[in-house]
């Protein structure tokens, strides 16, 4: 038997259009990205490049080729449209090695959904298409996807098959790679015929709203689950949108896929559909959201109390250089407590020569858009640093102040997901009771799933900036807000 090639590449970003700085070509190219060969396929072994390649090598004669791809740019999801001229040049790479190292039986598609570039509507879509325009109409293309990928149907009217993560924080990346691999070569084989229905469910919600970890989210991916465990060779997928990037296909979408049976994948979406709107009232309202003041000053209860760990999560902040918890914090006089992180790449670059033990005195973040607020002076010591990199977007601060606190200074949006990845800062949990960190959802991994942490508080600013749960607050362009629940004439605020 000739061998079943398959190439593999990856182009994902989790694009914030109302953020003032584009994602360029640069911000792709680091040290280790654009990545091809061994080095593309072994870069995330625990997501969905991990699993693809896992299995899809567990099976005889399967031959997997790297194509040259940027990996996650250095802004993580900090930054706002893919310019055109990044996602051409990368784009252009990847289908001028595909026409020159083919044919292919395969390719694999490592993507987000909520990419927005300038000038092309579909991202996603449209590097399917072009896929299928090199390797033509026989091999079978397949796509992994984050749940909060704004998708519709034209993803799949060029390729065969989306994987989507069914849970936030995202659990199941690796089984969604490891299914991939599995349903293409079973259709490289002829042994899977994919068949399958997309809907959009005319539902908007903030990211911080869709924690699977509880009711009523929960109860959407578990009527997935039910789906798939009773029916052979269905999957289905939950998008549940995102609804930061400003474009048209934003909102909720389920799709089903099945072996040959349109039926099947008819009723099961349908199914979804019509739960998730019965849902809605609940879906839209799942999380309370604090005013920061509040939430500082709750956390200060806590602590008194003694139910610590304590952490103020804001989920409002897409640029990383926010400083409405730190002005809470300062202006509160919270005691032991760690603020991880604040953006500021400049600063960052002046303090080049800083050294543990100096003393600091500076103004720090805010300052990018309104939404980051005004910076804040922070006067005390350094406690650490790692301004020795040659790659800046690595450089880091810890900045000891007021009643044992410490600030941490990062160049980008940090993401503080676990505790012990604030080792790296060399913040030691143990030595804080309140942490104070920027995310929606991912850091219940290791803050609240674990049990570490028994006091959480969600705190947003009063304004209505750029991750804010009033969505109608924000600027839309392309994006009609009133097509959706729960901002739809006759629906309920």
């Amino acid at each position: 038997m000739k061998p079943i090639r398959i190439a593999c590449l990856q182009f994902s970003h989790e694009t914030v259009t109302f953020l003032p700085n584009d994602t360029t070509i640069a911000d792709f190219t680091y040290p280790g990205s654009p990545a091809r060969g061994e080095a593309l396929l072994g870069s995330d072994p625990a997501g969905y490049m991990g699993g693809f390649v896992k299995v899809a090598r567990e099976h005889a004669g399967v031959e997997l080729t790297g194509i040259t791809s940027p990996l996650w740019p250095v802004t993580g999801s900090g930054s706002g449209w893919v310019t055109n001229e990044a996602y051409e040049h990368f784009t252009g790479i990847m289908m001028a090695e595909l026409a020159a190292q083919g044919p292919f039986d395969g390719v694999y598609l490592c993507v987000h959904g909520a990419m927005a570039a300038r000038g092309i509507a579909h991202p996603e879509a449209e590097l399917a298409r072009r896929v299928r325009s090199v390797v033509g109409p026989v091999a079978r293309i397949a796509g992994t996807f984050d749940p909060h990928g704004n998708e519709d149907a034209q993803f799949l009217e060029y390729a065969d098959f989306a994987f989507c993560v069914k849970y936030f924080p995202h659990y199941d990346t690796r089984l969604q790679g490891e299914r991939a691999a599995r349903m293409m070569i079973r259709a490289i084989k002829g042994d899977y015929a994919p068949t399958t229905r997309t809907l959009k469910v005319p539902i908007i919600t903030p990211t911080v709203q869709q924690w699977t970890g509880a009711s009523p989210w929960m109860d959407l991916v578990q009527r997935a689950l039910v789906w798939e465990a009773r029916a052979p060779d269905l999957y289905v997928n939950v998008f549940f949108g995102f609804p930061w990037s400003d474009v048209a296909d934003a909102g909720m979408t389920i799709q089903a896929t099945a072996n040959g049976d349109q039926s099947l994948a008819d009723r099961a979406a349908q199914d979804m559909a019509d739960f998730a709107w019965r849902k809605r009232a609940e879906l839209v309202k799942a999380a309370t959201i604090h005013p920061i003041h509040d939430g500082v000053a709750q956390a200060a209860t806590a602590l008194a109390a003694g139910a610590t760990p304590v952490v103020i999560a804001d989920p409002s902040d897409r640029s990383g250089a926010a400083t409405w918890i730190l002005q809470e914090i300062v202006a509160q006089g919270l005691t032991d407590t760690a603020i991880a992180t604040i953006a500021d790449p400049a600063l960052l670059a002046r303090l080049r020569g800083a050294r543990p033990g100096d003393a600091f005195d500076e103004v720090v973040g805010g300052r990018l858009d309104p939404s980051a607020g005004e910076p804040v002076r922070i006067t005390g010591r350094i406690l650490a640093a790692d301004l020795s990199a040659n790659d800046p977007s690595r450089h880091w601060i810890t900045v000891g102040f007021g009643q044992n606190c410490a600030v941490v200074l990062t160049p980008y949006l940090t993401q503080i997901m676990y505790p012990e990845a604030l080792a790296r800062f060399a913040i030691a949990t143990a030595d804080y009771k309140v942490f104070a960190i920027k995310s929606r959802v991912h850091f219940r991994r290791g803050f609240d799933d674990s049990g570490f942490a028994p006091t959480i508080i969600l705190a947003e600013p009063e304004q209505p900036f750029l991750g804010t749960v009033q969505l109608e607050a924000l600027p839309y362009v392309h994006l009609d807000l009133k097509a959706f629940y729960p901002y739809r004439d006759g629906d309920p605020a």
